[in-house]
């Protein structure tokens, strides 16, 4: 397990989205349940750029659970956690292609074997302006293109979901988004430490609705570029298409960095709602930070960039 330099992105233990909310109902309480202790410890509460904030309550198992946009499961937020059940995740093969040495379809064994698995505490921003602190599990993005040995001239790398209509229920959307969901990421954006597969919530198997068996997290850009159950990586020369992008340009770019001073056309990205243990919609805001708190670590990757392209 990775300890990690403190810096000013880390996270106090008491921003963490209690366990109790993916396993019971009891307080979280510390490094002990279900984390590695090694990866509080070097995320101390005194570091952080965040504000003080009150305590969090911690949420029930349901609340979290069901309150997921993964549009193949239908397009209500309880969708997912009533309709994820019929997800296949065993077996599973992640495809690997496009501009490298060593592609091929891996079993998900496989694929996450020669990695060492590391739990990470991270902020979660939706594009939507709520927003969570989730520790997950899963090992380093790099690993999987280190040992895929792209090309000089790939560029990029692009990310597509299972799509399967025999276990995905939602069908209103197909003719207008055109399944399988997609994304992808610069080539140093995807090789940041910080990118990360992940395969867990709380050392607990990742739920079906939350992307299982393997998603992506990358934690200074908006939810949507994390994409979930993925089965295939291709490496690229050109900006690959993205589901959303695609979808409504206007509203999403391919880059998708949180950014308080870029608005969606439709919202304020200035401030987001914290899900917290009350309500699920709670009334407590907070402020979002630029890249989601991460800007010490990554914000060098976008220098010379318009701002507005953030989005």
């Amino acid at each position: 397990m990775i300890i990690w330099t403190r810096k000013n992105s880390d996270i106090p233990s008491s921003e963490i989205t209690p366990e109790s909310v993916y396993i019971n109902r009891r307080k979280f309480l510390g490094a002990s349940a279900g984390i590695g202790a090694a990866a509080f410890l070097s995320r101390d509460a005194a570091a952080s750029p965040l504000a003080p904030r009150q305590e969090e309550e911690p949420n029930t198992w349901e609340e979290i659970t069901s309150h997921n946009n993964f549009y193949e499961f239908g397009l209500d937020k309880k969708d997912p956690s009533r309709n994820a059940h019929t997800l296949v995740t065993k077996p599973w093969t992640v495809k690997v292609d496009g501009l490298c040495n060593k592609p091929g379809d891996y079993a998900l064994e496989d694929f996450i074997k020669p990695s060492t698995i590391e739990d990470r505490v991270y902020r979660f921003r939706c594009v939507e302006a709520w927003s969570m602190v989730i520790p997950w599990r899963g090992f380093p993005l790099a690993d999987v293109i280190n040992r895929a040995e792209p090309d000089p001239g790939a560029k990029y790398v692009a990310f597509d979901t299972l799509w399967d209509p025999d276990q995905m229920p939602e069908r209103r959307w197909k003719p207008r988004i055109g399944w399988p969901y997609r994304e992808g990421l610069r080539m140093d954006e995807a090789m940041h430490p910080l990118s990360l597969m992940v395969n867990g919530l709380y050392g607990k198997e990742l739920p079906n609705q939350n992307g299982a068996p393997l998603r992506l997290i990358v934690p200074w850009k908006y939810g949507f570029k994390s994409i979930k159950s993925i089965v295939r990586m291709t490496f690229t020369a050109d900006e690959p298409p993205t589901t959303w992008a695609t979808q409504s340009p206007r509203e999403y770019g391919f880059y998708s960095n949180v950014n308080p001073n870029v608005s969606h056309p439709r919202w304020s990205q200035s401030t987001e709602k914290r899900i917290d243990g009350s309500k699920l919609f709670g009334s407590r805001r907070i402020d979002t930070l630029f890249l989601n708190g991460y800007a010490d670590e990554v914000a060098h990757l976008y220098e010379g960039m318009d701002l507005k392209k953030y989005f």
